[in-house]
C-alpha cells in the first residue's frame, strides 16, 4: 500500500519518523503535501525521509491512501481530490465531515473511503458494536490544560477568559456538533464518538478547562440496550498541546490494520 501525507505537524511529523525508523510492514510512503515545502523539506531532511513534495490533485495519482493532518479547512479539498479519484483518505479533522457531509456522498459514489482513527479516544469499537442495537444515550466530559484551549472560538464569540483562572471552569456544554463549530481544534474525538453512536446531534458534550491538569482526558459514559459502560483516558499533549501524543500511535495503528495478516478489534 501506498500512502501520502497532508501536513507535517505534530502527527504528520510523528508519521515521518515512523516510516524513517522502518515503517510499517506492506506500506509505503510516496509523498507529502504541505503549504510550507522549505520547513517540510527540513522535516523530511531531518527524518532521512526522501519523497516528492507534491500538490494535493497529484496525490491521488500514486498513493492508495491520504492521510489528512491539516488544518480542519484544508479538509475538503483534499478530500474531493482523493474521494474524487475513488480512492481512499484518513482523515484526522473529522469534525469539518459535519460541515460537509456531501464528502461521504462523494465517497459512496466514487467508490472511495472515509476512514476516521479512534485518535485521542477509547473504546469506538464499544460504543459501535452499542449503535448496532440501540444506544439512549452518550456523554463525553472533556479536561483540557488552559494552554489546550486557548483560541478556541466558542471561547473568543463568547467572552470567556481562561487564561487567568485558578480552579476548574466549565465552558461548555452541549451537542457534539456545537462542540466541533465552537472547538475545531480540540473536538475531533467528540465528533469520532458521535459518528461511532448516535450521531453529532444527541451526543452531549461537557468541557471544562482546568489549571490544576496536566493531561487532555476524556470520559464517555455510554447507556444502551446492550450494555452500560463508562470510559476514560488521561493523554499526554504532544509538541502541539491541543493534540495528544497518543492521536498519531492511532493512525499509525490504523495503517498498519489496513494490511496485517491479522486483525484484532471491531
Amino acid at each position: 500500500m501506498n500512502i501520502a501525507i497532508v501536513g507535517l505537524g505534530s502527527i504528520g511529523t510523528t508519521l515521518v519518523r515512523k516510516f524513517a525508523q522502518g515503517g510499517i510492514p506492506g506500506v509505503n510512503l510516496v509523498a507529502v503535501a504541505v503549504r510550507d515545502r522549505d520547513k517540510a523539506r527540513g522535516v523530511l531532511n531531518d527524518a532521512g525521509v526522501d519523497v516528492p513534495l507534491l500538490e494535493i490533485s497529484q496525490l491521488a495519482e500514486i498513493a492508495d491512501l491520504v492521510v489528512e493532518c491539516a488544518p480542519a479547512a484544508a479538509l475538503p479539498e483534499i478530500a474531493r481530490a482523493v474521494l474524487g479519484a475513488g480512492k481512499k483518505i484518513m482523515v484526522l479533522s473529522c469534525g469539518a465531515l459535519l460541515a460537509h457531509p456531501e464528502l461521504i456522498d462523494l465517497a459512496a459514489q466514487t467508490g472511495g473511503q472515509i476512514i476516521v482513527p479512534t485518535g485521542a479516544l477509547l473504546g469506538l469499537d464499544a460504543v459501535s458494536a452499542a449503535a448496532e442495537g440501540e444506544i439512549r444515550s452518550v456523554r463525553m466530559i472533556t479536561r483540557k490544560p488552559i494552554e489546550g484551549l486557548l483560541g478556541a472560538p466558542y471561547l473568543i464569540e463568547n467572552g470567556i477568559d481562561i487564561a487567568g483562572i485558578t480552579e476548574p471552569l466549565r465552558v461548555f456544554q452541549g451537542s457534539a456538533r456545537q462542540a466541533a463549530k465552537g472547538f475545531p481544534a480540540n473536538l475531533n474525538v467528540a465528533v469520532a464518538l458521535s459518528l461511532a453512536g448516535i450521531g453529532a446531534d444527541e451526543t452531549v458534550v461537557e468541557i471544562w478547562a482546568d489549571p490544576t491538569v496536566t493531561r487532555n482526558s476524556h470520559k464517555i459514559i455510554v447507556e444502551s440496550d446492550a450494555a452500560s459502560f463508562e470510559m476514560s483516558i488521561a493523554n499526554i499533549p504532544s509538541e502541539n498541546p491541543k493534540t495528544g501524543r497518543i492521536t498519531a500511535l492511532s493512525v499509525i495503528a490504523a495503517i498498519r490494520k489496513l494490511t496485517a495478516p491479522l486483525r484484532v478489534g471491531t
